[in-house]
């Protein structure tokens, strides 16, 4: 028995989520299939995050068992070949030991969003990044996604079928850049909860538009509602971009 770890990287557009659904193709879907073609057998691919719909992803880790040995370089070319259908690439494979797994061997999960902000709408970048039309005060942005940073209850900013057992998780960083007209949220914790993310980046965008102060969000966090909290940003915009180990 082999275990490969896999790098992947995904436009997540034409899937429903990484995860197996039954109303659509699924990344995790189209890897299985794509190598099973070539070694004639049925495995289970294992992610290091699950993404949602829409949502794509740099530097995707996953994994897989084979009871025939092929080697990585092979193993990457064959599943490029037929993955090509999906906007799905296989960027690294390595052989690695049955100790490795993709979710529960992971130190550190990397997550960007992405919001371009232009008086014209995205032509290229359509379904990669959230539009928005006004300017943002990022420096404001950045003083409220401070006190995210550090362990807390993150219920405010919890999905509502969310199936995490505790709301409580520990972010390491939260930066916020940009250039030209894309403004840049780089996230980085051990685990997130289900829309995590997504719930901070649209509470942090009413701040950005001077509707809340930085007070205003702090005061969000602390009320551990996610009614207190503001949009859901939508998934386009969400890229899983690396895992440590």
């Amino acid at each position: 028995m082999t275990r490969y770890k896999l790098t992947v990287e995904y436009d997540g557009t034409p899937f429903v989520g990484w995860q197996h659904q039954a109303n659509g193709m699924s990344v995790q879907m189209a890897l299985e299939t794509a190598i099973e073609a070539f070694s004639q057998e049925k495995v289970r691919v294992h992610a290091a995050g699950r993404t949602d719909a829409g949502v794509h992803a740099l530097g995707q880790v996953a994994h897989f068992d084979l009871e025939k040995m092929f080697p990585a370089y092979k193993v990457r070319e064959a599943l490029n070949y037929y993955l090509r259908p999906y906007p799905i690439a296989i960027l690294e494979v390595q052989e690695t030991n049955e100790q490795f797994h993709a979710r529960f061997s992971a130190l550190e999960r990397f997550y960007c969003y992405k919001i371009l902000c232009r008086s014209a709408p995205p032509a290229l970048d359509k379904k990669r990044v959230w539009y928005v039309k006004q300017p943002l005060n990022i420096e404001m942005m950045q003083q409220a996604a401070n006190v995210l940073i550090g362990k807390h209850d993150f219920t405010t900013f919890r999905a509502s079928e969310c199936q995490a057992s505790s709301p409580v998780r520990t972010l390491n960083s939260f930066e916020i850049t940009q250039e030209n007209d894309l403004i840049f949220f780089k996230v980085c914790a051990l685990s997130f909860l289900h829309h995590q993310v997504r719930n901070m980046v649209g509470s942090l965008k009413l701040v950005g538009e001077n509707r809340w102060t930085p007070e205003d969000f702090k005061k969000a966090l602390e009320a551990k509602s996610r009614a207190s909290g503001g949009p859901t940003a939508p998934p386009e915009g969400l890229y899983f971009i690396q895992v440590r180990y």
